[in-house]
């Protein structure tokens, strides 16, 4: 039985997590009490019900319920060696903050702090939920993401996943425009030729043959990706070794248009053909 616990702060998309999970055939259950996880986990594994064997469920501060029973009950179940994981939804303070301000509506916890600010009422929820956040199997960072990229990115997760297989996320992303949260290496590729200077590149991407070239063709850059290559696939094996659900690996480059999107193309068809369960995100490549 798969069953994933999608959490995280406020805003951040679990909404948009947990209706992607239905539209793969997941049964979900939004805000679930902590009180009923492990009952409700006995109820889906003993079901003859192929329907209960894939479950999502959303847990969150709206229950108002003790984090520290939160985490005492996914404890006993993982103690027991259940099935289970754990996406987190993480975003940026000024990104959650506009989007309460969009969409007019309160943080669940907007009562408890003194101020009643939105940005107080996450500095509660971040610490609060840091528990989970470091026991999470999936880090997922929506600062940059539309619903529709959330979802392309839910779908490469868990579409007809092996939930005890290793997935590989090669991450391309602009260092103008931050470090992505959930990266667990980064690689900066500021270092190689550049297609941004020559004027018929410019408006392209590395989805365009011309600027893969470009690239790739560079003694450097082949220098530069059989060193990383190297080293990911020593790393990738131990990773898989101590029981991780996924890397996520980001390459930047200046704008995240051109080299970072280049070599996380081939990075991820190195892996795709080595047989691994390997996808791709571009987080910037359409940005001006």
């Amino acid at each position: 039985m798969d069953f994933l616990i999608i959490t995280g702060l406020s805003g951040a998309g679990k909404s948009t997590a947990l209706k992607t999970m239905e539209d793969i055939g997941y049964y979900c259950v939004d805000n679930i009490p902590a009180t009923l996880l492990h009952v409700f986990y006995d109820l889906c594994e003993k079901s003859s019900d192929p329907l209960m064997k894939k479950v999502a469920v959303v847990i969150d501060v709206r229950n108002g319920e003790s984090f520290e029973y939160i985490m005492s009950e996914i404890h006993i179940l993982r103690k027991e060696n259940k099935n289970l994981k754990i996406a987190f939804l993480d975003a940026k303070d000024d990104v959650l903050i506009t989007r309460f301000k969009e969409t007019r509506r309160h943080h669940p916890l907007y009562d408890k702090v003194e101020d009643g600010s939105t940005k107080t009422a996450l500095q509660l929820e971040r610490e609060s939920l840091s528990f989970l956040k470091k026991s999470a199997d999936y880090l997922i960072d929506t600062t940059y993401m539309s619903n529709k990229q959330l979802a392309e990115r839910i779908y490469n997760i868990f579409l007809e996943k092996n939930s005890d297989s290793l997935i590989i996320t090669f991450m391309s992303f602009g260092f103008k425009y931050g470090l992505p949260l959930e990266a667990d290496l980064v690689f900066d590729a500021r270092c190689l030729p550049n297609p941004y200077y020559i004027p018929e590149l410019k408006p392209l991407t590395g989805l365009d043959l011309s600027v893969r070239d470009y690239v790739l063709n560079s003694e450097n850059t082949q220098d530069f990706m059989k060193k990383i290559l190297d080293f990911l696939d020593y790393a990738v094996p131990l990773y898989q070794k101590e029981g991780k659900s996924e890397i996520v690996v980001a390459i930047g480059c200046t704008g995240g248009k051109h080299r970072s999107v280049t070599l996380a193309r081939s990075f991820n068809n190195h892996f795709i053909q080595k047989g691994y369960k390997s996808t791709i995100q571009h987080r910037d490549i359409w940005k001006m």
